[in-house]
């Protein structure tokens, strides 16, 4: 059993912090929402008072923050989690953030001899409550090898992408490649309702011919053919547009900073702002193909 410090117990931060418990681990967990920490109270958690009781005299701290400014104000501010934490505490950050951040955060803590990953998760609210998220992980081997157990508690695949930063890097390629795919699956689908296919007859084709996707065979935008997907549900958020636009942004800022040239990234994150901006930044992220149809006239 070990001592874990969890700052951030929102959407993601909640569901893996009782799955924490329920793997018999102490936790104890700081969030700026007091109701997000009387629900980890509830399921079994202690309450920190600040973000220095959470980090301190614990074998382990996690984070899950939501952009790069708030992880480096966590880690590196005064009375940060890198000044008050004790020799030998390990740090994850599971937030999903810009690379520069958390190279720079990664290399802060390695200076303060504290062994630290970068482990961003893939799976939405859904994979945090049933402990089948991705964690793709940046960071030394041996910090790697010391969090992987602590990790399996919350997911089901875990993979080492590399040093630090690389575990963000993975995170934004991989969604880069999500939201380009849903907006092609969401086309295709509007399209089959202009021509007069039904929505069942192209999914039982595409699913299983050179069309089939993650967005399509297990996120299907349309209401029908795979029932856990949020369209029976009129896009109750397993993972929001507003989520997914964070993330393009992410990976166009990159792909600026490279000079990769990402022309299908850069309009998946032109479409998705245009849907947040229409007021639904709060549903899933597959509804947008409400707009795509709706453009469609």
């Amino acid at each position: 059993m070990a001592a874990i410090g969890f700052i951030g117990v929102g959407n993601m931060g909640g569901p893996m912090v009782r799955n924490l418990l329920k793997a018999r681990h102490r936790v104890t967990v700081f969030d700026l929402a007091p109701a997000a920490i009387e629900r980890c109270v509830e399921a079994g958690a202690d309450a920190a008072r600040s973000i220095q009781q959470a980090a301190h005299d614990n074998d382990i701290v996690i984070t899950m923050l939501p952009a790069g400014k708030q992880v480096r104000e966590v880690y590196l501010g005064q009375q940060g989690i890198l000044g008050v934490a004790r020799p030998g505490t390990l740090l994850i950050d599971s937030s999903t953030i810009d690379v520069a951040t958390a190279r720079d955060v990664g290399a802060a803590a390695q200076n303060a001899n504290l062994p630290m990953i970068d482990a961003p998760v893939s799976g939405g609210v859904g994979g945090a409550q049933a402990a089948t998220l991705t964690f793709m992980v940046g960071g030394p081997e041996a910090a790697f090898v010391s969090a992987k157990p602590i990790l399996a508690t919350m997911g089901k695949t875990i993979v080492h992408a590399g040093n630090s930063g690389s575990g963000q890097a993975a995170k934004i390629c991989n969604n880069m490649i999500l939201g380009i795919s849903m907006i092609g699956v969401c086309e295709a689908f509007v399209l089959a309702e202009r021509l007069g296919l039904d929505r069942q007859k192209l999914f039982d084709i595409a699913s299983t011919s050179s069309g089939q996707c993650w967005s399509l065979t297990s996120y299907c935008p349309v209401p029908g053919p795979v029932p856990t997907s949020p369209a029976n549900r009129d896009y109750a958020a397993g993972f929001t547009a507003d989520m997914m636009l964070k993330d393009l942004r992410l990976s166009q800022d990159a792909a600026a900073a490279t000079q990769a040239k990402t022309a299908l990234g850069a309009l998946a994150a032109r479409l998705f702002e245009a849907f947040a901006s229409a007021g639904m930044g709060g549903k899933d992220f597959s509804g947008i193909i409400e707009l795509i149809r709706s453009s469609a006239g």
